[in-house]
Formats: structure tokens, C-alpha cells, sequence
């Protein structure tokens, strides 16, 4: 062990990507037994600065040390063999294989030459069991909630007997309660003696769990600091470089005349909505509120033609619509942004063009032939009008920050010219910074007239951008409200109406 106690110790820490510098001199250290948060805005380099501790990336210059001694993982499997585990906000797992399947994935344990079930059915439920976590080993990965998902994850970091834990926004899809649990494990890992990095965007979160707080910022290492000796406002402003006194923008849109009715809408294939009748605005925003489990994303695939109705009437501008497919949806003038980036919204091969033009790919090509100016044209003002950070329009997008990332499907989903957008969790695992800039995005969609339904878990968001709020709850609506007239501790209640 070094001196301090220092389990991790990164030193002059050096990355390039092609015309992006992602790491400048970076020096960060862990303590053993402690929880050290580490923030900044999308793209100061975290989760870079991670991926090179965990053998993703390999560093152009500087030093790594555990417990003392000079390390190099060539591979995340050689970090996860010498007890440093990482899980990562977008979670990579083999959704049609069981959860003790996913957990010992290429280290199944063998009798004589075939696998042994029971000991990876003991094996899971002994690490769950010590955890308290009440999921069943053999349940498929598909079956499971996001938030059940994130929790097998965790479960999968620790059973590596982790000396060192990174988790990468690991609430961005829990609940409160389950938020509780999984301080409870860190607390109980702390204990054990493990150094744990936690990247979060969530201040409460931070200042309510962390022993110390890195900030970075464009690449560079900011400050250090005891995460007693810090308040929301002191980050805030490490992280952006200046004081960001209002979290969000002034609401300057005003709803005119009601452009989407949903009337008795009920899913076909349980569980879904249930009943569900509400109207929207033209230069409204709506948000939609509720606990996991309420159907809120329910609610927006229902009404964009992902999960088919059984029963209930769509009507757009006092007309019937039937979004029987998403392609049907994009030309009645619907657009949805997906909660899951990775997995149902970025084509992440791919560059910042394609993915800016794919929802409207039809706008682009004549006889079969692709007009690729027309193309390069509204890329840039996708990259332009969204501010996106990137080198160039043939930047992959799986290379830009997470806010980057949503930014580019907001644009591209604008460039279809709809006139409903559905947004779900269009803030999560975005920072400060970027979720203001978001936020501004959606005041100024709401202020040329079109109406904006948007989902989130975060109650102050919702009470500081949108004009009504409509409360689920098991698949209904619990409520629907002027946010003038509410706060978190009526949501809450609103959204137990139905449990």
C-alpha cells in the first residue's frame, strides 16, 4: 500500500482521439475504505480516464499504481482478475441468458467436462444474499426491469472480489428506495476496506455518499476536495467553470389551442397503460411522472405504434391517427426519443451524419441516388443548433459524450419537422450543463408551437420546465396537474394511488 493509504493512483494521466484531446495531465488517487465521486460536464474525460484504469483504452503517457505497485491492464479481463470492476451506465449484457448465466460469463464453474448449474445457482445466490438483492439466478436478463438489470451488474462487479469499484451513474434508473439499497451496499463495501469511484451527475447523490469529490473539466483535472466541505453551487461551478445560479432556463412558452387528444388509450399486451385519456397543447410541455413500474415509457411507445392498443383513439389536431408502426408515426408527425441511448436510440458504429439523417433518410434520396450535399447540410445544423462538441461529421458517435450523443437525436428527430415529441428521460446521464442546454432545447420546441410530452424520475426537472405534470401509476393516470400547484411530496403520493 502507498503512502495515505492510497489503494489507486493515476499520474499525468495523457489520451487523444482523433482531433479530440480527452485526457491532459490527469492525476487522481483513491483511498482504501472510502467512496472518492468523480464529475464533471459530458466530455471532461471521465469515463476515459476509467476506461484506461479498466483496460478499455491504453494511456499515451503517464502511470498507474495499486496498492504501489506499476500496473497496466492490457484487457478489462486482466483488471477484473486483479480486483478492480467497473460497471458501466450503459449496461452491456446478454439479455436472453439467465442472471447467473450473465454474472459467470467465461468463468463458468465446470464438473468434469460439463458446467456445474448448482454451483453457479449457489455461487449467485450467495453473492445476492450478501448484498440483499432479492432477484432469482435463473430469471432471463430480458424478464428483469433496468433497475433490476443495474442491480445484477453490481452483483456481478462485487463477485470479482473487487479491491477497487467504479460505477458509472449507477442511480440514472433506479428509484429512491432502491437508490437507499445501493448506498447500503457501498457503505457495506467501504467498510470492507474497497476504494470505490463513483461518477454521478446527481448532486444530492454525491454530497449525501462521498468521502471526496474530483472535478474535471475539458480533459483536466479541476480540484480535489472533502465532499463535506463542498455545497451543489461549489460543484456547479468547478464543473462549468462559472456560476450557474438557475438550474433551469425561464419558461417563456405559452400554450395555445389543444393539439393532441388521447382518449381511454389501453395496451394490448399486459403490463401496459391502462384507461389512459389525456390532452396536449400546442406549445405545451407535459411532463409525465411516476415510480418505476408506472408505464410512463409504456405511454409513449403506445402512443408512437411500438406497443400496439387494444382499445383508445388517438387524435392529432382534432383528427384520428393510427400510429400502427413507427415509420406511421413519423409521418403523422410524431417523433420519440428512446430512455435507453445505447441500446434503442444511437446506431453507435456509425458517424454523427448518419445518425443525424436516419429518422428522415426518405428527404434525402431521389431515384435511389443519396443527396449526399443536402445530407452535409443538415448535419451541420443538427451540429450547429444542438451545439454538439465533435471534430467533424464522420466522428462515430459512440465516441461522444453521453450528452453529446442525445443531443444528435433531438436534432435529428427535429429535422423531421414533427409536430408531438415524446421524450423519454431525455436528461438521464447527461450533466449539469448539458441538461440546461436541454432544457432550453425543449422551451424552444414548446415556443414554436409544438407540444412536448416528457418523462422523467427526476421531480425537480419536471417541476422547473413543464407546464402541467400527469401523474401514473400502475399503468393509469393518478392525476393530472398544473405544476404551479404541486411539489415533489404530491407527486409521490399521486404516483402510490394505484400500488
Amino acid at each position: 500500500m502507498t503512502e495515505n493509504n492510497y489503494l489507486l493512483e493515476m499520474k499525468g494521466i495523457s489520451k487523444e482521439f482523433p482531433g479530440v484531446k480527452a485526457l491532459d495531465d490527469v492525476s487522481f488517487r483513491v483511498k482504501a475504505g472510502s467512496v472518492h465521486a468523480l464529475m464533471g460536464e459530458n466530455g471532461a474525460g471521465k469515463s476515459t480516464l476509467m476506461k484506461i484504469l479498466f483496460g478499455i483504452y491504453k494511456e499515451d503517457a503517464g502511470t498507474i499504481y495499486i496498492e504501489g505497485k506499476e500496473t497496466v491492464f492490457p484487457s478489462p479481463r486482466a483488471a477484473l482478475e486483479n480486483g478492480v470492476s467497473m460497471v458501466h451506465q450503459e449496461l452491456n449484457q446478454v439479455l436472453q441468458r439467465d442472471v447467473m448465466d450473465n454474472i459467470l460469463l467465461g468463468r463458468y464453474p465446470q464438473k468434469g467436462i460439463f458446467i456445474d448449474q448448482k454451483a453457479m445457482f449457489k455461487f449467485t445466490k450467495d453473492i445476492f444474499d450478501d448484498l440483499n438483492i432479492d432477484i432469482n439466478p435463473k430469471s432471463k436478463l430480458k424478464d428483469l426491469s433496468v433497475s433490476a438489470r443495474q442491480m445484477v451488474e453490481i452483483g456481478k462487479a462485487v463477485s470479482y472480489e473487487a479491491k477497487i469499484l467504479v460505477l458509472d451513474e449507477p442511480t440514472s434508473s433506479l428509484t429512491q428506495q432502491e437508490v437507499k439499497h445501493l448506498f447500503r451496499i457501498i457503505n457495506l463495501l467501504r467498510d470492507r476496506g474497497c476504494g470505490i469511484v463513483y461518477i454521478s451527475h446527481k448532486m444530492e447523490e454525491i454530497l449525501e455518499i462521498s468521502d471526496e469529490v474530483t472535478v474535471m473539466r475539458d480533459g483536466k483535472w479541476i480540484a480535489t476536495e472533502d465532499a463535506k466541505d463542498l455545497t451543489t453551487d461549489k460543484i456547479i461551478s468547478l464543473m462549468v467553470g462559472r456560476d450557474l445560479t438557475n438550474r433551469f432556463p425561464p419558461k417563456t412558452n405559452k400554450p395555445e389551442d389543444v393539439i393532441l387528444e388521447v382518449k381511454n388509450l389501453t395496451g394490448k399486451y399486459q403490463p401496459s397503460v391502462k384507461d389512459v385519456s389525456f390532452e396536449l397543447r400546442k406549445g405545451e410541455i407535459l411532463g409525465v411522472a411516476g415510480l418505476v413500474g408506472a408505464r410512463r415509457t409504456e405511454l409513449l411507445e403506445t402512443i408512437f405504434g411500438i406497443a400496439t392498443h387494444s382499445e383508445g383513439e388517438i387524435l392529432l389536431d382534432g383528427k384520428h391517427v393510427d400510429n400502427k408502426d413507427s415509420a406511421t408515426a413519423i409521418k403523422n408527425g410524431f417523433a420519440l426519443l428512446t430512455e435507453e441511448r445505447r441500446a434503442t436510440g444511437i446506431f453507435g458504429g456509425l458517424d454523427i451524419k448518419f445518425n443525424s439523417i436516419i429518422a428522415n433518410i426518405d428527404g434525402y434520396s431521389k431515384y435511389g441516388v443519396l443527396n449526399d450535399n443536402k445530407a452535409k447540410n443538415d448535419t451541420k445544423w443538427v451540429i450547429e443548433s444542438m451545439n454538439v462538441k465533435t471534430p467533424s461529421q464522420k466522428t462515430l458517435i459512440k465516441s461522444l459524450s453521453g450528452g453529446n450523443q442525445q443531443k444528435v437525436i433531438i436534432g435529428r428527430w427535429l429535422l423531421t419537422d414533427p409536430e408531438v415529441l415524446l421524450l423519454d428521460e431525455p436528461t438521464r446521464g447527461v450533466d449539469v450543463g448539458a441538461k440546461y442546454e436541454i432544457y432550453q432545447l425543449i422551451i424552444e420546441l414548446a415556443n414554436k408551437g409544438k407540444g412536448v410530452i416528457f418523462v422523467s424520475s427526476e421531480m425537480p426537472e419536471l417541476l422547473g420546465t413543464c407546464d402541467r405534470i400527469l401523474v401514473m401509476s400502475n399503468g393509469r393516470v393518478a392525476g393530472i396537474e398544473d405544476t404551479k400547484s404541486l411539489d415533489q411530496e404530491k407527486i409521490m403520493s399521486l404516483a402510490a394511488k394505484y400500488l
